[in-house]
């Protein structure tokens, strides 16, 4: 299994309204996407200055259905919007 892990800090504005939209979105993959076997999405509470904002894992069988998820384009609608909302991310991709 590939874990997927992607940390978004948001811009500030319409913050809270940005990442509920970007939250609902991802979640809908797990029924659009097959090869996505697992999706969690996160808001973070904490407000640290070193604190994320949203954080996504998800589960794929191998490295090639992480990458069709990526290149799928109902995730990709979903990373246009974020990229617009977002200062930046990072992601990590491990072998569970």
């Amino acid at each position: 299994m590939i874990g997927h892990i992607v940390l978004f800090k948001f811009k500030n504005e319409n913050k809270v309204q940005n990442m509920e939209k970007a939250k609902e979105m991802l979640l809908g993959l797990e029924d659009t996407i097959d090869v996505l076997e697992h999706i969690e999405v996160g808001i973070n509470f904490d407000q640290a200055e070193r604190a994320m904002d949203m954080s996504i894992y998800s589960l794929f069988e191998n490295k090639e259905n992480l990458n069709i998820y990526a290149c799928h384009p109902a995730h990709l609608e979903v990373v246009d919007f974020i990229k617009s909302v977002t200062e930046y991310s990072k992601v990590c991709d491990y072998i569970v």
